[in-house]
């Protein structure tokens, strides 16, 4: 009764429209997870539309707003092939939603190399560090937002500065200030701890180094007896000569 329509409850129309659909699409958050709406603790009972329409398939489109080309795709798709697209166990679109945003965002080579933003406006926010520690969801967000872009490709919400506040993922709201930083990223080892990526990275770097010393000495080391033997054998012939 908190959202009505020509004096309807819209869950009424929206179970009369859907009931000779082929599929109902969920277009952004508040269609897909409830969003902001089902907020703890959701005083009125907001719910995504896969808790109301249960007998049709219901793919799943979030964000807020989801991108254009995204939506745009995702119907056009409908059209073309007839069929839904494959979706994963949330019931979203593998085509968009099968990479972290972190896979392919701009900024992920210095993250790996343990460069991050520390303080807004900082040294490492003008160079374009990786905004992780400022409490960036990427590497836990589904979308192509790195991919794709906002407003025909422009830019995205990192590109701008900003990190990613997850808003493709259910229960985005409810997981604490956008602004910590998420911990217990297991994906890849050296996700496991950021503060100690860049000691890792430097560690790497030095190691490099020293191998690298080490076959040049060996080199050397293995060329210097030729050297001399061709010196050696070489003496007596030009002395036989003068």
């Amino acid at each position: 009764m908190y959202c009505i329509d020509g004096g309807r409850p819209f869950v009424e129309r929206l179970t009369e429209m859907a009931s000779d659909a082929m599929a109902v699409v969920a277009w952004g958050a508040c269609a897909s997870w409830g969003c902001v709406q089902a907020a703890k603790p959701n005083p009125t009972h907001a719910v995504p539309i896969d808790k109301v329409i249960r007998n049709k398939p219901i793919v799943k489109v979030p964000g807020c707003p989801p991108i254009a080309e995204v939506m745009t795709g995702v119907i056009t798709y409908v059209t073309m092939f007839g069929r839904l697209p494959d979706l994963d166990r949330q019931g979203r679109p593998k085509m968009f939603y099968s990479q972290r945003i972190h896979d392919k965002c701009y900024r992920r080579p210095h993250f790996d190399a343990g460069q991050f933003v520390e303080e807004w406006d900082d040294e490492g926010a003008r160079k374009g560090f990786c905004l992780y520690k400022m409490g960036c969801k990427g590497p836990t967000t589904y979308n192509a937002c790195s991919t794709t872009r906002w407003n025909g490709g422009v830019s995205f919400p990192i590109q701008s500065g900003h990190g990613c506040i997850g808003c493709s993922e259910d229960g985005f709201w409810d997981k604490g200030s956008f602004y910590d930083r998420l911990t217990g990223i297991n994906a890849f080892g050296i996700e496991r701890n950021a503060d100690q990526i860049g000691l890792a990275a430097a560690g790497i770097v030095v190691a490099g180094i020293a191998v690298h010393a080490g076959i040049t000495a060996v080199r050397q080391l293995t060329t210097k007896p030729k050297d001399t033997i061709k010196t050696i054998a070489s003496e007596p012939t030009d002395k036989n000569a003068g």
